[in-house]
């Protein structure tokens, strides 16, 4: 009989410390597939965009672990966190920290559909999937349980501002 083996956050980060593209997701991990050209460019866009317009009002990391106790931890695209920068410089962000989290989404749209459960379960009060497939942007705010209540759909061309910034609209697309 085979045994399936769950790994917890501080077990993973030991054996797999410097192996890039893995995600541990309630005790699985998971090899994330190649990112593309597009993927690329609208991560370092939108890194340049969030970078400029707050400055050191937030933290900004581009696929970056987030720490979630006890068996979990994804690379989001973008993270936006609470500052300062260096109360990261001995520790991994974990969802306390976290003031909107960012996928962006071409062929790994449905796994990171998937991990909205967790985000939510996590408490984190944002999160924008980038939805490269139908050219839209995916807003998810209110976690309740494993889902969020709220779900907004912005079209191309439409600035959403985050829930955090409120009066600092971002040019998604």
């Amino acid at each position: 009989m085979a045994t399936r083996y769950r790994f917890g956050v501080e077990e993973f980060e030991r054996l797999f410390q410097g192996v890039k593209h893995l995600e541990l997701l309630r005790g699985e991990i998971y090899e994330m597939s190649p990112i593309g050209p597009r993927h690329v460019f609208t991560v370092a866009r939108l890194d340049k965009k969030f970078q400029a317009l707050l400055g050191e009002e937030a933290v900004v990391t581009v696929q970056s672990p987030l720490r979630i106790p006890p068996r979990s931890e994804p690379e989001p695209d973008l993270l936006v966190l609470k500052p300062p920068l260096e109360a990261y410089a001995e520790r991994l962000p974990e969802p306390q920290d976290v003031l909107l989290l960012i996928e962006v989404a071409d062929t790994s749209l449905e796994h990171d559909r998937a991990k909205l459960a967790l985000y939510a379960e996590a408490g984190l009060p944002e999160v924008w999937i980038v939805n490269l497939q139908e050219n839209l942007l995916e807003v998810y705010r209110e976690p309740q349980g494993s889902h969020y209540r709220l779900r907004e759909l912005v079209p191309p061309g439409e600035a959403k501002a985050p829930l955090a910034f409120p009066e600092r609209p971002v040019p998604w697309s």
